[in-house]
């Protein structure tokens, strides 16, 4: 046991002291072997929960979600989506994208009520990442949607096809963590920047409820009628800089830049749909198509 107290010490800190979260730099948030995570406690839901940890993933670093889009079908791979930040292969550059890429990861899929692993899936191909404009990686998985219904019987996500609602009741769960975030949305922010990076139409989240931590980077943005996933967790104000990394700033239309300590943020991914060809392919040439593509 004394050779998980470094990792025990370090869990204690940042739930004790993180009011918000944002990029983890490197060697600041540990990777968590299956090991470690499975000595984190998770608490138990509350009975008014709308959102329980079905369909959400834990990776070594961050959190995801088992998603799909709205026309996908049971035969097809399914799908992980969390923060392009995320990625094993590190940062990605202003500007930067990464399709089709050949990748091999273990993802951990929680149990509906967040205490276990139902078991892991294979992730076997970035399909498209970036850090610009929003921040999201999107896996293709080696299991089928079928093929973790039958094992598991859990069903995947799906991925709303409109911009989410100020107002709207939301919930994030963190499979990192095991925990659940719940609040509502605030307003979209017209740009937010964080040191280099800089994301369009952010989601801030209206406290109490959503004061996100490090390691739910990626996790789902779940509204809680509709059970869709409306956006993806990313990041917060850590300390109250203006820009810097981990304290990121809200720019306005008219460039005037506001710095909320504390304030947590998501980003949109309803633009996918209009990245995709008929064979639900990115195909980031497509008119109306608002994702970078490989330069």
């Amino acid at each position: 046991m004394t050779s998980f107290r470094p990792f025990a010490l370090f869990i204690l800190f940042v739930l004790c002291t993180s009011s918000a979260q944002a990029l983890p730099l490197p060697g600041q948030l540990p990777e968590m072997s299956e090991t470690e995570w499975n000595l984190l406690a998770a608490p138990d839901l509350e009975p008014s929960a709308a959102v329980d940890f079905t369909a959400i993933i834990a990776l070594s670093n961050c959190s995801g979600g088992l998603v799909r889009f709205e026309n996908s079908l049971g035969p097809d791979h399914a799908m992980v989506l969390t923060n392009g930040h995320c990625l094993d292969e590190g940062f990605l550059n202003p500007g930067e994208a990464m399709v089709n890429r050949p990748v091999f990861r273990s993802l951990r899929l929680l149990r509906s009520d967040g205490k276990a692993s139902l078991g892991n899936l294979r992730a076997t191909r970035v399909l498209y990442a970036t850090m610009t404009r929003t921040d999201m990686a999107l896996y293709e998985v080696q299991e089928t949607y079928d093929d973790i219904e039958k094992s598991y019987g859990v069903r995947a996500l799906t991925i709303a096809s409109k911009h989410p609602e100020a107002g709207r009741q939301i919930a994030i769960p963190s499979g990192y963590w095991k925990r659940l975030y719940q609040c509502s949305i605030d307003y979209f922010v017209h740009e937010l920047r964080e040191d280099k990076w800089t994301w369009s139409d952010s989601i801030l989240y209206r406290q109490p409820g959503c004061q996100t931590i490090h390691g739910t980077s990626g996790a789902p943005i779940i509204d809680t009628e509709t059970y869709e996933v409306v956006g993806i967790n990313n990041t917060g104000n850590d300390a109250g800089e203006r820009c810097t990394m981990n304290n990121p700033c809200e720019i306005d239309a008219d460039g005037n830049i506001t710095v909320t300590f504390g304030a947590s943020y998501g980003q949109q991914i309803y633009w996918i749909y209009n990245c995709l060809n008929s064979q639900n392919e990115f195909e980031l040439s497509r008119p109306g198509c608002l994702l970078p593509g490989l330069r």
